[in-house]
């Protein structure tokens, strides 16, 4: 969110002066020479310095992000513990990186023991919420109690699923009821894929079950 943060400041200053980037970090040293868009005038000189103080920022943050996902590749690489197996194995279904296997295992699965799926989903949040009163019968979505950062990186898991295997069990099933339907109801349905992936994913990881009609990464 940093990072991202000083790169929204740093496009929305230029952008006011009519100056597209895609890659900020060609950026460095070079914004002296940026000309406004409309008049052809160097840049004020307080906006250069803001600009680049803003590029200073996020060169550290992403030197400190960089540092850290080569550290946690490397521990996955050396370390033979239980959790280091765990990451290791859920990346091995095609679809699931290193940085979502990581999560999962570290603040899910690994310290965690679930003895059936009902657990699993209720832990992570994502269990219905119905509402029954009287005549008055209706769903409220999931419930939110649980991890968030389990939940989101679970919906952006489910995404990558459906791309990366579609001719899978869940995948199909989405398809089949909600990929024709509109935005809204896209949304409600990779939620619930996204609940019954985390359970797949923890069936996997404890009794060896490879989600139906998966693929394993070469």
């Amino acid at each position: 969110k940093e990072r991202g943060s000083h790169s929204a400041r740093i496009k929305s200053l230029l952008c006011l002066h009519g100056i597209s980037v895609e890659n900020i970090s060609k950026l460095k040293g070079k914004v002296n020479q940026l000309k406004t868009a409309v008049l052809n005038k160097p840049l004020p000189t307080d906006l250069v310095t803001e600009i680049e103080r803003e590029l200073d920022r996020h060169e550290i943050v992403d030197k400190q992000i960089k540092a850290i996902e080569k550290l946690q590749k490397q521990r996955v690489l050396d370390d033979c513990d239980d959790a280091s197996q765990k990451i290791n194995q859920l990346m091995q279904l095609k679809g699931v990186g290193w940085q979502s296997s990581w999560v999962l295992v570290t603040e899910f699965f690994h310290w965690r023991e679930f003895k059936n799926a009902k657990q699993v989903g209720a832990c992570a949040g994502m269990t219905p919420t119905p509402y029954d009163s009287g005549d008055s019968q209706r769903e409220q979505g999931i419930c939110k109690s649980g991890n968030r950062r389990i939940r989101k990186i679970m919906v952006e898991l489910s995404w990558f699923w459906l791309r990366y295997q579609p001719k899978s069990e869940l995948s199909l099933w989405f398809e089949q009821r909600f990929a024709h339907g509109s935005k809204r109801m896209r949304r409600i349905g990779i939620v619930a894929m996204a609940r019954k992936l985390l359970i797949k994913l923890w069936k996997y990881l404890e009794h060896g079950e490879v989600p139906s009609g998966a693929t394993m990464s070469l």
